[in-house]
């Protein structure tokens, strides 16, 4: 007989939707627990459970404003960052920025500490949905701040090693780890 409850791809989705980091930490603890391999265990359960319309668990966060929860997972070693969604082809970053449109003004700087949070993961803002639109050109015009973030970002992308520093020097550096100069 099976196990009654739902199930882990139920229950990560859940602690998504509602910013449950406990939640999420026992399914990660029990996903982990189930098999010897912790990490590529967790990283198929986060790479693999959708909901109904094929948002994967990121995309969920992300909508929803479930900081703490995306902070979690984040962190966790084989994740894919920019998954694609069946309904919209949006990506993760493409959901914050909806998320924070759908804020007060008031609320628009807390808000887009999701946008910079999947931006700090890797997430690539040049990425465009169904609709052909990048992350930024979703931003409501009126969030001047969050349009120049993702531009940034989509900048220094673009710039990869040619961004220079403000120094003058190269960012890496002569060794090319910012470590080894402290």
């Amino acid at each position: 007989m099976s196990d009654d409850g739902a199930t882990p791809r139920e229950l990560l989705l859940e602690s998504c939707r509602r910013n449950n980091a406990a939640l999420l930490a026992d399914v990660l603890e029990r996903v982990s627990g189930a098999s010897g391999n912790k990490e590529e265990e967790v990283a198929r359960l986060l790479n693999t459970a959708t909901d109904g319309v094929g948002r994967f668990c990121l995309h969920v966060a992300a909508g929803c404003g479930s900081y703490e929860v995306l902070d979690t997972l984040l962190d966790q070693e084989g994740l894919e960052v920019d998954p694609v969604d069946r309904l919209d082809a949006d990506i993760p970053l493409h959901k914050a920025v909806r998320f924070v449109n759908s804020l007060s003004k008031e609320e628009w700087e807390a808000g887009a500490s999701l946008v910079e949070l999947l931006l700090d993961a890797g997430a690539d803002p040049r990425i465009r949905n169904k609709a052909k639109l990048k992350p930024c050109e979703l931003v409501d015009p009126r969030n001047t701040e969050l349009r120049a973030t993702l531009q940034k970002a989509e900048f220094a992308m673009l710039a990869g090693d040619d961004v220079i520093g403000r120094d003058g020097e190269d960012e890496q550096g002569p060794t090319g780890s910012a470590s080894d100069s402290e």
